[in-house]
């Protein structure tokens, strides 16, 4: 598991700056799963008001598990190749 950078309270909490970079992350996963749904939709012709609306109404989503384990790994491999 990465090491992340720790504030003077709990061990189990992490550095403000580890969670801007998962949510950031998370942001710009979002945002490109948006981009492709909307490329599939354009070159497959399905241009209904309905999809364009469900497609850019769609929530962005939080962090999941598999985010914030990608996020550690690079963090690790950073960290390891730093030493």
């Amino acid at each position: 598991m990465a090491e992340f950078a720790k504030t003077g309270g709990s061990h189990d909490q992490r550095d403000v700056r580890d969670r801007l970079i998962l949510a950031l992350y998370a942001q710009l996963r979002a945002e490109r799963q948006t981009r492709e749904a909307l490329e599939y939709v354009i070159r497959n012709g399905a241009l209904a008001p309905e999809v364009l609306e469900a497609i850019a109404g769609d929530p962005i989503p939080a962090a999941t598990a598999e985010d914030v384990a990608a996020v550690e790994k690079v963090i690790a491999l950073d960290a390891h190749r730093r030493k």
